[in-house]
């Protein structure tokens, strides 16, 4: 039976109310998507233990024996039934402690029976807490090995879609059907994979532990191989089919500025950048380029010298970023820099005036305005350019696949694109989610900055920071002060941004204090951010509105209160607000004394580590892929079914290696062996499209 497009209702016992379920739930549509749900852990009940065998470190354990003997232990709400199992190589305690009056008689003493639980560590003695007991005689023998439990949600187990349900319905699906193969046979065997109906067979019910790992193996291969070709094929075709724009002379623009202009001396890296992005745009191929760099690493200089390069070559240039006061901040520091230079740059956001924006959409159209920076208003049709040659996109990871693809259409020949992050990206990610992309990083500080100190401060211990602050204060530094929330919320107990605010006019009557969050008007926070850049303000009380486009280099110390509420990217960026200068800067993260296991692990590690790099790698491990920032809005992680992009790094490069290889010697897949891996790639780009218009 075809199972690509055969829907989830044509089996047994699955109406249309249970279907729109499994659609809202897990995206399940089709038999295909059915037995490609996977479990989420598998439970081991392939062997009996001997009680004298087990080691603690065993999760679920599996025994054969009779109870000796009950007990009653405790008074009132903590009063336990509990037992002694013994097999006859020792002895093990069973504990009950609810719902356990019926217990003695329903697990007779002297019986014989099969016993499986989680073991767990109680009073330093290994016991078993409601362990589930069948008698010898009765166990079926089907029971005895490897289990897999799916994932359901609250709205699937009220209309019984529990994981045995979930069991039954891909057991349905397997008893009448063999599923076709997808890899050819080249591959099966030149990288030793086992069939793919074997793989779902056996990830689904595992005949042993090494064919479990086995399918494992196969599965992610395959998902990750054909993520692989689907990005690299479209980067062949672009780089066949797509022109671009020739940067051929270095000018007066880009020299001028870089003998007179230049802030400080360019980093190697930033030297090193530059290059890659000028041999990019010298060759009549569009650049598409992603530029990563650490918070305060010194990108947006680069992207302005890109785009002095494409004004040397009669080209306009953009600079597209995510909020109105990173456009501010943009605007103002790159009129700054290009003062003298005869170059005209406008800036264009949902707060520009009507007046205003009319005048400025005439000379973008006929070419006065040579850098145009905005917001999302730079994709509006209204926007004409009169010969954009550069595209900058800041924070790209803020943007949908089709606000930034919007951008292309600009031009008659689409415009060179660099794309930029200050949130450094794994690599595994980076070859999944921007594979399309070449790669450059700034890895470097400008000269004289140094790595901003981080310290974890308990809550009881704020008034010894407040006197600390209060010292710093008096000697002419600027705080930053973060909350998580703006309002207090009956759900949640967090400190929030306007009590907050009016606690540091409280502690600090002395000084002048401003506060921005994201309900303000924008004209309002400009006001705002202003009196702080100025000096006016000493103090600012935020939410994680300041998490990018703030840039005030006597701002050197930031206090981030609940700071376990935060992750690990968000923390690394608020943390990047300071050390823009060469002035020792200051990190405190705020917590509560009780903290999750998750929690004390992201700050330890924010707390220990400066490099985004290796934060970003760390966020991956604790996170997972699907929860990065800009995963979603790339479209590619939502087909991961299996792969982990923070475990199955090896098996990555050897599919992408493979894709390589492939598309090296057949770029349009068009021999005859490559005629399956063709079909398939069209039915996945088919699903892909359907998901990119769900989420962009």
């Amino acid at each position: 039976m075809e199972i690509n497009h055969i829907k989830i209702t044509h089996l047994h016992g699955i109406g249309s109310q249970k279907a729109e379920i499994l659609r809202r739930e897990i995206n399940v549509i089709s038999l295909k998507d059915m037995i490609y749900y996977f479990p989420y852990k598998y439970i081991d009940r392939s062997k009996i233990f001997k009680i004298s065998d087990i080691k603690n470190k065993t999760t679920y354990i599996q025994l054969k024996g009779k109870i000796l003997h009950y007990k009653y232990e405790g008074k009132g709400n903590s009063k336990r039934l509990t037992a002694i199992f013994n097999d006859n190589t020792g002895n093990i305690k069973l504990i009950w402690f609810k719902k356990f009056s019926h217990i003695p008689y329903l697990y007779k003493i002297g019986i014989e029976y099969i016993l499986f639980g989680k073991q767990n560590l109680f009073k330093k003695q290994i016991t078993i807490i409601h362990p589930k007991l069948e008698l010898k005689n009765k166990f079926h023998e089907k029971k005895l090995g490897i289990h897999g439990q799916y994932n359901t949600t609250e709205k699937m187990k009220k209309v019984t879609l529990h994981s045995h349900a979930i069991k039954q319905i891909i057991i349905q699906i397997l008893d009448s059907t063999k599923i076709q193969e997808t890899l050819n046979n080249e591959i099966i065997n030149d990288y030793n994979l086992i069939n793919l109906d074997e793989a779902i067979r056996n990830i689904h019910f595992p005949k042993s532990n090494d064919l479990l790992e086995k399918a494992k193996y196969r599965l992610k291969f395959e998902e990750l191989f054909y993520l692989q070709l689907n990005i690299l094929s479209v980067t062949k075709n672009r780089e066949k089919h797509l022109s671009g724009f020739f940067f051929k002379r270095v000018g007066n623009y880009f020299n001028n500025f870089y003998k007179k202009n230049l802030p400080f001396e360019l980093t190697n890296a930033q030297k090193k950048v530059i290059r890659e992005i000028r041999h990019d745009t010298n060759k009549g191929k569009q650049m598409n380029r992603l530029l990563q760099g650490d918070v305060g690493s010194g990108k947006t200089l680069v992207a302005l010298l890109s785009i002095l390069l494409a004004i040397d070559n009669g080209f306009q240039g953009s600079i597209m970023v995510p909020t109105e006061i990173l456009a501010l901040q943009h605007y103002e520091s790159i009129s700054h820099l290009v003062k003298n230079l005869n170059i005209k740059v406008a800036l264009l956001t949902g707060s520009t005036k009507r007046k205003n924006r009319e005048e400025i959409l005439q000379k973008l159209k006929n070419g006065e305005i040579q850098i145009l920076i905005g917001t999302h208003t730079l994709i509006e049709d209204k926007v004409k350019f009169d010969n954009l040659g550069l595209v900058v996109i800041d924070e790209q990871h803020r943007f949908g696949v089709i606000q930034r693809s919007k951008l292309w259409d600009k031009n008659k020949i689409s415009p060179h694109i660099l794309v930029m992050t200050a949130t450094p990206i794994p690599r595994t990610l980076a070859m999944t989610i921007y594979g399309d992309l070449n790669i450059s990083i700034i890895d470097e500080l400008p000269y004289g900055r140094k790595p901003v100190k981080t310290f974890h401060i308990y809550e009881k211990k704020k008034h010894e920071l407040y006197n600390f602050i209060r010292k710093q204060l008096q000697i002419g530094k600027q705080i930053y002060i973060v909350y998580p929330i703006i309002e207090n919320s009956e759900k949640i107990d967090l400190n929030n941004v306007k009590e907050g605010f009016n606690t540091i006019k409280n502690i600090f009557p002395e000084y002048n204090i401003c506060m921005i969050h994201g309900k303000m008007k924008q004209e309002e926070k400009n006001t705002e951010i202003k009196k702080f850049i100025s000096g006016s303000t000493q103090i600012m009380v935020a939410t994680s509105v300041i998490e990018v486009g703030i840039n005030i280099p006597n701002a050197s110390i930031i206090i981030i209160e609940n700071a376990d509420r935060f992750g690990l990217s968000q923390l690394h960026q608020l943390r990047g607000r300071v050390g823009r200068s060469s002035e020792q800067s200051l990190c405190f993260l705020v917590t509560p004394s009780k903290l999750s296991n998750n929690a004390y692990k992201r700050l330890n590690v924010i707390t220990k580590i400066n490099n985004g790099f290796v934060i970003a790698e760390e966020d991956l491990k604790l996170r997972g892929s699907g929860s990065i920032d800009g995963t979603k809005q790339s479209g590619y992680i939502l087909h991961m079914k299996i792969a982990n992009l923070s475990q199955d790094e090896q098996i990555l490069i050897r599919a992408r290696n493979l894709a390589i290889k492939i598309l090296n010697s057949d770029p349009t897949l068009e021999n005859p062996q490559n005629i399956l891996l063709k079909q398939q790639l069209d039915q996945q780009n088919l699903k892909y499209q359907t998901e990119l218009a769900r989420i962009s």
